[in-house]
């Protein structure tokens, strides 16, 4: 394990500073020849190194958030190699600054630790920005006409993919619409020779042309997997919408089509996708990122980039997509906790008990209120994520499940519940984690406490989804259930916060204010109770982030012996009004002790 540095006392350095300053400066020049003596010439002081070396960077003249109770806040911190040296006043500081000491004057502004994405999806993102973006689209005909335009552009056969739309965040849906979403038949027009799939910005459905539903031996009569929906129009015909697990032929006809590729131009492809999701990152503060699921093969090639110094920001990565069997036979050669300067660990399962909300996959306890005939989908069954619960055990592996549903986070619980009952296992110690964690119904809030179980949740999800939660719950039932973080937080449950990047924009400053703000686009704020404080939602964003992940020792305050990674903020989103939060932006990203971002203007 990483051992840190112990910090030399601030004020015996800032004395030893002063008293060497005092020595250069003191003169025995005789009182009667005062008048008439020639000036002196100019002695250079001397610096007296402090014990350990100079700092190899200070941030000095602004207001440090520390995040640590027992230091508060300060105006300049000073940092040796990867780790953080000093926090204090300008004053104090200084007596760590030498002769090639790094100085970045922050003028007022505002540092605090790098903010820790708590869940998201690293090489997904760098996959979305390879490919057509439609999270800021409005209409179906915007995302027709920009798959015609991919169609021009692309040689026959050739899979056209793209990924962010919601449905319920466009303008208008065309009438002909199934269950609240366009059929295929457009599509089909724009790429006749391509096969197209769109995927929802939740992850949990996607929308596939003819060609596509072909390549993967979908027909208007197959049946419905486990776990998924094969969406039809009334007269029998599959609309091109596909639910939860029904997407994943597609997806594997997709993948069949780029295994044709070479190695090399495969290696390349990932590459491209580790810079575009490292530079994403650094851009909006985010030094730790703490990836929600990733196979034993995409782990060997983080490996392969942390040994060649290529991660831009620390991983912290959850292994994915893997059988019970292949977990029981594999984890150990791929455990890996945190050590000195570490950008890659690994020591978490993930797990998918139900969909999103969004696509009526998420599975709750009373039916949908636009879907009465629906509670939900299971997508991974109980049975199987309990044998998971209890490989995690013996291999000493965290386990982190997706929940979204009252239905889904109650049944996790359980699951947990009875693994830490026949293991004789504590909770608190293991800090098993529930993905997303949005609707639970009261009873199960204070649960999460009693067990240990940390809420890894994400605030921004809150208040994109709030304007049209009433009509998948009523409005009775999202206020009783949906993103209770207040509630959490009173009952003392470790909450993370993130963005679900690709799902949102990897946007830190956005999720915090939805987490204290609770406003949405609509001018409207979701039960305004459930907002958190700014301090407490800093700390959703930092030390609990770090907590999560068994990293609190090393980072997530700025406290002297933990690495280096802050963040300098344009303003101070602890005081400014709440209305200019959103208008923060992140001026500088420092990982271990390097400034890995500068935004340029």
């Amino acid at each position: 394990m990483h051992q840190t540095l112990a910090p030399f006392s601030i004020r015996a350095a800032a004395l030893i500073a002063a008293l060497a300053v005092l020595t250069a400066c003191q003169r025995e020049t005789p009182a009667e020849d005062t008048a008439s003596a020639e000036p002196e010439p100019t002695t250079a002081v001397e610096l007296t190194e402090p014990e350990g070396g100079w700092a190899t960077l200070v941030l000095d003249g602004g207001k440090i958030v520390s995040v640590d109770p027992a230091i508060g806040e300060a105006e300049a911190i000073a940092v040796r190699g990867y780790e953080i040296m000093a926090v204090g006043s300008n004053e104090e500081v200084a007596a760590w600054a030498g002769p090639d000491t790094q100085r970045i004057a922050l003028e007022g502004r505002t540092v605090i630790p790098g903010f820790i994405e708590g869940h998201g999806h690293y090489l997904s993102l760098g996959w979305t920005l390879q490919n057509l973006d439609f999270s800021r689209v409005e209409s179906w005909d915007e995302i027709v006409g920009m798959v015609a335009a991919a169609a021009d552009q692309a040689p026959e056969g050739a899979w056209i993919s793209g990924f962010g739309w919601h449905q319920d965040k466009w303008i208008r849906v065309p009438e002909s619409a199934v269950e609240g979403v366009p059929r295929n038949d457009d599509l089909n027009l724009a790429a006749p020779n391509n096969p197209v799939l769109l995927t929802h910005a939740s992850g949990h459905a996607a929308i596939a042309n003819d060609a596509a539903l072909a390549a993967a031996g979908i027909g208007d009569l197959t049946d419905d997997p486990a776990g998924g929906t094969i969406v039809r129009a009334p007269d029998g015909k599959a609309t091109g919408l596909l639910r939860e697990t029904a997407q994943r032929p597609v997806g594997e006809a997709r993948a069949a089509w780029a295994a044709q590729r070479t190695e090399a131009e495969v290696d390349a492809e990932k590459r491209e996708q580790a810079r575009l999701a490292g530079e994403a990152a650094l851009r909006h503060g985010v030094t730790s990122f703490q990836d929600a699921g990733t196979s034993f093969e995409d782990i060997d090639f983080l490996r392969k980039l942390e040994a060649e110094g290529a991660l831009p920001v620390r991983l912290y990565v959850m292994v994915r997509y893997q059988t019970n069997e292949e977990l029981d036979a594999r984890l150990a050669d791929y455990r890996m906790v945190a050590e000195e300067n570490d950008f890659l660990t690994v020591r978490s399962i993930k797990r998918q008990i139900d969909g999103a909300l969004g696509v009526h996959g998420a599975w709750l306890l009373e039916p949908y209120t636009d879907l009465p005939e629906s509670t939900g989908l299971v997508l991974e069954p109980v049975e199987e994520i309990e044998q998971t619960a209890d490989i995690a055990l013996r291999h000493g592996f965290q386990l982190n499940t997706h929940a979204i549903g009252t239905r889904a986070n109650r049944e996790t619980l359980d699951i947990y519940q009875r693994a830490f009952t026949a293991h004789d296992a504590d909770g608190k110690a293991l800090r098993w984690r529930i993905e997303h964690a949005q609707h639970l119904v009261p009873e199960d809030v204070p649960r999460f406490a009693e067990l240990g179980i940390i809420a890894s949740m994400q605030g921004v999800h809150a208040t994109s989804d709030g304007p049209w939660l009433p009509t998948r719950l009523g409005e009775e039932r999202t206020n009783r259930t949906s993103y209770v973080w207040r509630n959490l937080a009173d009952a003392g449950v470790v909450i993370s916060n993130g963005t679900d990047v690709p799902v949102e924009s990897i946007d830190p400053i956005a999720s915090y204010y939805s987490t204290v703000s609770r406003m949405m686009k609509n001018g409207e704020r979701l039960t305004p109770p459930m907002a958190l404080t700014r301090q407490e939602a800093l700390e959703t964003y930092t030390i609990n982030g770090a907590y999560a992940a068994f990293e609190e020792d090393l980072k997530g305050t700025l406290t002297p012996g933990k690495w280096a990674d802050m963040v300098v903020l344009s303003k101070d989103i602890m005081t400014v009004a709440e209305e200019e939060i959103p208008e923060t932006k992140v001026d500088i990203t420092i990982v271990g002790g390097e400034v890995r971002f500068q935004r340029e203007d």
